[in-house]
């Protein structure tokens, strides 16, 4: 057996994958440079673990269940003047992460709020922080089923578990008596635990009308906001922004704003 042909085998044994596919790139480019032995080899095992971090982080972003991956550089900030730039930075350092501290994002329906919470998320995961998307909706359903089949607790402990949980559509549909209560449960658990991005397009006002009842509402955001940073989106929608420029429907004559929101005032909280 050859001095080649048994390294193969000693990279095969010890599960080096992806420097038995760059074998023969990397002893031509040594043979040519000539480089020191010892950075020979940091290129060699560099090149294993960037492997394996990128197959960690492919395998973090499908655990995430994110519905789509964003970036912030997809997002069209010129769009969208009424959000803070620098604020945004600021969350972009993970800083509210570290902090176990939430992320609110306000504003109607295709402003950008999803897109906002995924990227986030995706920064997050590539910090190596565990992230899991839900909608709200799926979210009480999911825990909902959980209490009728007495495994709850259990249950409970999968949206516990990530540094950050996203929940998105807060608002669309309202929640029942078991539902709210459910998802006070779960905001009450998380509290300076572990960080909640949610988006609503509803202004903290109308809460009361999504729990159904004023006062669960009014302790939700207690625990929500103690520790927060409020992003209030004002414009049009993109989708609608597409349709614009293909001429599928007129200009507008003047868009008012659609959401404004008001967050109760409170100890370390943040508006942007």
């Amino acid at each position: 057996m050859s001095t080649l042909e048994r390294l193969r085998t000693t990279l095969a044994a010890l599960k080096l994958a992806a420097i038995d596919a760059r074998l023969e790139t990397l002893l031509e480019s040594a043979a040519k440079q000539e480089p020191a032995y010892a950075d020979f080899l940091l290129e060699t095992v560099s090149t294993e673990a960037d492997a394996r971090r990128q197959r960690y982080l492919k395998t973090r972003l499908q655990l995430a269940h994110l519905p789509y991956v964003k970036t912030f550089e997809q997002f069209d900030f010129a769009f969208q003047p009424s959000i803070d730039e620098r604020q945004v930075r600021e969350l972009r350092t993970l800083r509210f992460v570290h902090d176990a501290s939430n992320v609110i994002l306000l504003g109607p329906p295709g402003v950008g709020k999803t897109h906002l919470a995924v990227a986030l998320a995706e920064t997050a995961i590539q910090s190596v922080q565990a992230a899991y998307f839900m909608t709200a909706h799926d979210l009480v359903t999911d825990l909902g089923q959980a209490y009728r089949e007495g495994r709850l607790d259990r249950r409970l402990r999968i949206y516990l578990a990530p540094k950050v949980l996203i929940i998105d559509e807060m608002g669309y549909l309202p929640l029942d008596e078991l539902g709210a209560t459910i998802f006070f449960q779960l905001v009450s658990a998380r509290y300076e635990r572990g960080s909640i991005i949610l988006t609503s397009n509803k202004s903290y006002g109308e809460w009361g009308t999504i729990f159904g009842d004023p006062i669960i509402a009014t302790a939700i955001l207690d625990r929500l906001l103690h520790h927060s940073t409020t992003v209030n989106i004002r414009g049009e929608s993109y989708r609608l922004k597409e349709r614009r420029k293909a001429g599928l429907i007129p200009l507008p004559e003047q868009q008012p704003d659609e959401t404004r929101a008001s967050a109760p005032s409170g100890r370390g909280r943040r508006n942007v």
